[in-house]
């Protein structure tokens, strides 16, 4: 499925109350294993295409998404940053944020996935494997834009902001492909934290 990711969803933005109310959800997340439950990739700006099954290559992400295309001001030089290849969103809050399934592409990561993302949970360096794949938890910041705003509305952007929000990486994790492989929706991802 391909969709546009163009202005005029303002209807769908929740309230400060629903968000805030819907924390305690996103809370029950599992620890250790979690699930694949949709993969999006970005073909061109403003475009989003779901898929079952992607390919995530060393050095590129996601076969078909245009990170390897996109600058980044992150960089000495401008170009891609290395520690944002792939950015994992909890299913559980991207569900808060829209409102419907079909509404979650709008946010802009590649995966998202049911799993408790907060910084306690997946340090820096935490393996994440789906599939064949393995990722890496870096350190760069996920944040909001204005295009999350425009899509989900600016109590969503606060939200994310607060330090409950940035505890629970309520926006999203920035990952780094560590192996390549195919994954597919449904997929166990397994969590190996550094150390263990």
């Amino acid at each position: 499925m391909t969709m546009e990711t163009s202005p005029g969803h303002g209807a769908h933005h929740r309230t400060a109350e629903v968000l805030l109310a819907g924390l305690d959800v996103v809370r029950l997340s599992p620890r250790d294993s979690g699930v694949l439950e949709m993969v999006v990739v970005r073909p061109a700006p403003g475009e989003r295409e779901v898929l079952d099954v992607a390919t995530v290559v060393p050095d590129k992400g996601i076969h078909g998404d245009t990170w390897d295309q996109r600058g980044s001001s992150r960089t000495p030089d401008g170009g891609p940053n290395p520690e944002a290849m792939v950015t994992v969103m909890n299913s559980r809050a991207v569900d808060l944020v829209a409102g419907s399934r079909d509404r979650w592409p709008l946010a802009g990561d590649q995966l998202y996935v049911d799993l408790d993302l907060s910084t306690e949970n997946l340090p820096t360096g935490t393996r994440l494997t789906i599939g064949d794949a393995e990722l890496e938890v870096t350190a760069a910041p996920h944040t909001g834009c204005a295009q999350f705003t425009e899509r989900f509305g600016v109590e969503a952007l606060r939200l994310t902001a607060t330090p409950d929000g940035r505890f629970l990486r309520l926006r999203g994790v920035n990952t780094r492909v560590v192996r390549g492989g195919d994954i597919r929706v449904g997929d166990t991802v397994v969590v190996s934290r550094p150390g263990a």
